[in-house]
């Protein structure tokens, strides 16, 4: 392969910009950070994005330095010791060259651009890979190439077990924040929109579309931008587990066999929508046998490791990762990269397999800050699941218990599900969802500032489509930590419609939050007709009683004494999920939309239920 290159001087660091071309002729723009002061060849580091390769990245800071630092400067630290440090634009992206289709063919041009890095006289043959979130996508879809030289991934919120499980879909249902990263991504850093149509990209107001919704192809925000808008209705209108799903940028977990040898570090947050990506990927790899893993999960939003709180509940100084295992998160991916590539030791703090934050054991009143103080400590296991974890059922009762046995008797709740006023989103695991839908943990009630929230505001627990079970209040502490299911016996009028569930921390009432402070946790969501495949839908008979799995995120809390454990259960999450029409219609088509009697049923023969991951009592 050729290349063309310039080349720059900054301090210690020398910077090359490279074009770097594909196996189908397209060129990809690429930086290259050489050391000054030292002679290579030097072991390689490696990061793929299409955010811009040397674009400020706001979650990147130092100990030092508390201001965002520039991907290059990044880059550059690397560089200074003792890495080539590589930084590509993806294709289609700022200045390289092609067709962007999100997530699609990052394999293919991860593997050229490391054929390209092994050639060159600079490289030493063992290259090492990181990145957040798309950055991080990248990287598994490289490892599933099995290219030569390819020694560590320091994986950070991302890196696709499976897109359709997690990332695009859940639960059958369509994870919104992508029609909002489409809009963001189309107005910048494409190289195919021209100026008419990125001036009415800018024009469009997201809020006003999400109130429009549904939308088609041609009538949508991303009309001004084809290819966005063909690879959006491409993810979304496929509903069902296909091969389009089986693609290696999507789904590692059908390629883990490809990543034998490759040491990776897997750090995400509570509140990220790849906490579950995290925690499957741990456990496909470990399953294997593989040794060189290590799993880091924080009380965190999406890549804000840095900062001791996720939306309005504050977790103390100690919940932030910078100075827990390294000074700061650069020092911590270095000393990653010199244990695998160079064969320094890594560091005590970094050797526990499984690093883990345990949330709750605050005061639970308001801070300084304006946020409740939720309190939180680090915890390491062996481990995922964390060895001696119970799975302990909680049954749904009809007078909104939840206990520890079954009611005997056989009874239903029920509520009209209406697609025009679904239940609003407020927190969660989301990113990209700016300016509808925040990320983080927050007081389940409404406000002005939540979008799609309709007067009088108040906590969700009123709202008559949303049932609410709770414990009674606890007489000692119980730690939840792990992966959690809500398995539901239910029905409806409709041949489709969605149940969500919604795992709550309840919160006595104090002189700070009078009402208590219902502070969600984690929340999942199942499209019925996936009940029993996610390969072939079916529809559901009306009126017949099926039952349903969902799976929401894992997380880690410990519920005090004097809280309550609650369980909302509803049908909608909106604009966090599409909303279901309840007609059975096809996945991502406009169409009618009709109101839904649901109904959840339990007792006996229906034993609807929360199994917690409950951790017996430690220090």
């Amino acid at each position: 392969m050729n290349t063309t290159s310039t080349a720059a001087a900054h301090g210690s660091v020398t910077r090359y910009t490279h074009r770097v071309p594909m196996r189908d002729g397209v060129h990809l723009a690429t930086d290259l950070y050489l050391p000054a002061q030292s002679s290579g060849p030097w072991p390689v580091l490696l990061e793929r994005t299409p955010y811009g390769k040397d674009a400020e990245t706001r979650r990147e800071r130092t100990a030092a330095n508390p201001s965002p630092l520039r991907r290059g400067e990044v880059a550059a630290r690397f560089a200074e010791a003792g890495y080539a440090v590589v930084v590509q634009d993806c294709r289609g992206r700022f200045d390289s060259e092609g067709q962007f289709t999100k997530y699609l063919g990052e394999a293919h041009d991860g593997a050229d651009t490391l054929q390209w890095i092994m050639a060159q006289p600079w490289c030493n043959g063992t290259v090492g890979t990181y990145g957040l979130s798309y950055a991080a996508h990248t990287q598994t879809a490289l490892a599933s190439q099995r290219p030569a030289g390819l020694k560590a991934m320091f994986l950070e919120c991302g890196g696709f077990a499976n897109a359709y499980r997690g990332g695009i879909r859940h639960g059958g249902a369509f994870e919104l924040k992508q029609a909002v990263w489409a809009l963001r991504n189309a107005r910048s850093g494409s190289n195919r929109i021209s100026e008419s149509a990125r001036q009415a990209l800018d024009a469009a107001d997201i809020g006003d579309w999400f109130l429009r919704l549904p939308w088609s192809r041609g009538d949508s925000p991303l009309q001004w931008a084809p290819e966005y808008e063909d690879y959006l209705f491409g993810q979304w209108e496929r509903g069902a587990f296909d091969d389009y799903w089986r693609q290696p940028e999507l789904y590692a977990a059908g390629h883990y066999e490809a990543f034998d040898g490759v040491a990776a570090m897997m750090v995400c947050g509570w509140w990220d929508p790849y906490a579950q990506t995290t925690t499957d990927n741990y456990l496909g790899l470990s399953q294997r046998g593989h040794n060189g893993l290590r799993m880091v999960l924080g009380p965190w939003t999406h890549g804000e490791r840095s900062v001791p709180y996720a939306g309005d509940v504050d977790f103390g100084p100690a919940a932030v990762l910078d100075g827990q295992l390294a000074p700061d998160y650069v020092a911590m991916r270095l000393a990653w990269f010199d244990h695998w590539l160079k064969g320094v030791a890594l560091p005590p703090a970094m050797d526990d397999t499984v690093r883990y934050f345990r949330m709750g054991g605050g005061t639970g009143r308001r801070t300084p800050a304006g946020r409740l103080d939720h309190g939180g400590s680090w915890r390491s296991a062996g481990h995922w699941p964390l060895p001696g974890t119970a799975f302990v059922p909680w049954y749904l009762g009809a007078d909104g218990a939840l206990a520890p046995v079954h009611p005997d008797r056989d009874e239903a709740l029920g509520f009209d599900f209406d697609p025009a006023s679904p239940v609003p989103t407020i927190g969660g695991s989301i990113t990209s969802g700016e300016p509808l839908m925040v990320a983080g943990a927050y007081d389940q009630r409404t406000s002005e500032q939540v979008f799609g929230a309709r007067a009088p505001h108040g906590p969700l627990a009123r709202r008559p489509d949303v049932l609410v079970f709770q414990t009674p209040v606890l007489d000692e502490d119980m730690e939840v930590s792990g992966p959690i299911t809500i398995e539901l016996w239910v029905s409806s009028t409709a041949p489709d419609t969605d149940f969500t569930a919604k795992l709550i921390d309840q919160y006595p009432p104090n002189e700070d939050y009078p009402e208590g402070y219902a502070m969600n946790l984690t929340d999942g969501i199942l499209r019925c007709r996936y009940r029993g495949s996610w390969e072939t839908p079916e529809m559901m008979p009306p009126g017949e009683v099926v039952q349903i799995t969902i799976e929401p995120m894992p997380t880690s809390n410990l519920f005090r004494k004097g809280h309550r454990i609650r369980l909302d259960i509803s049908s909608s999450n909106f604009p966090r999920f599409d909303v279901n029409p309840n007609t059975g219609a096809a996945e991502g088509s406009a169409g009618p939309r009709v109101v839904a009697r649901n109904s959840v049923h339990m007792g006996r023969n229906w034993p609807s239920r929360v199994v917690l991951p409950v951790i017996s009592a430690r220090p």
